[in-house]
């Protein structure tokens, strides 16, 4: 088809670069055939049970963060500060290729909750490949970040099949669960916003200033409160964080 419409610009009959389906419209094309799957907090510790590392550290990034699986996949050690507590999200890998974030606004700090800082750094520890420049989660005989459909299939789904939640689970779905908790956790929808990383959520909130920081951490520590649960040795009376019920 490529050839047909290359000659059809030679011949004059199509304009010069114009894509000849771009006013094509196709009734429900973009309506969602399927209600997105999220999981509440006991789907999620059972599911968490089944996983073992670096995939258990890899669940907890998803959920703790709400990250998309290729910029979990791109995040190297030399993007958190851990001092600061926050983590910068600026690349992605898909298919072992590298590349930018989804969005011009996907590429953000995110706050980094001390629990989630300390599971990442006993991970370090553990880890092959600890340098800044190493990837967080790289596969230990190539060095390389893993393969998300790879991952998928061998890690997440076999643990989701044991914990009894169906073959519905994917990556994406802690993203679907992050913006659950958020909800759950009664944060503001501009604070939403800004920890999902979304371009808009409504252009009419685009107007409004930028969620103050410690605002948008504690939004995130809510629903970290809700990964880690109250036993944690940084749970959230010990913190001052309120916890959700």
């Amino acid at each position: 088809m490529h050839l047909v419409f290359k000659c059809a610009e030679r011949w004059g009959i199509i304009e010069l670069g114009k894509n000849p389906v771009s006013l094509v419209r196709v009734k429900n094309a973009s309506k969602r055939l399927k209600r997105p799957r999220v999981l509440d907090v006991a789907e999620y510790f059972e599911l968490l049970k089944h996983l073992d590392e670096p995939h258990r550290t890899m669940v907890l990034v998803a959920q703790c963060l709400g990250l998309r699986v290729s910029e979990i996949l791109g995040l190297q050690w030399g993007d958190f500060s851990f001092e600061n507590r926050s983590v910068l999200v600026q690349r992605s890998v898909v298919g072992g290729r590298v590349d930018d974030v989804k969005t011009e606004y996907s590429k953000d700090d995110v706050p980094l909750d001390d629990r989630l800082a300390e599971a990442l750094l006993s991970w370090r520890a553990a880890s092959f490949f600890p340098r800044d420049t190493d990837w967080v989660f790289a596969n230990p005989v190539t060095g390389r970040p893993y393969h998300q459909e790879s991952l998928r299939k061998r890690q997440l789904q076999r643990a989701a099949k044991l914990a009894g939640l169906g073959e519905d689970i994917g990556w994406h779905t802690f993203r679907h669960t992050y913006r659950s908790w958020l909800d759950e956790t009664g944060a503001p929808m501009k604070v939403q916003q800004e920890l999902m990383r979304h371009a808009s959520i409504q252009t009419t909130m685009n107007v409004y200033g930028r969620a103050m920081t410690e605002t948008k951490r504690r939004a995130n520590s809510q629903v970290v409160g809700l990964v880690f649960g109250p036993n944690s040795q940084h749970s959230p009376e010990n913190t001052g964080v309120a916890t959700v019920q």
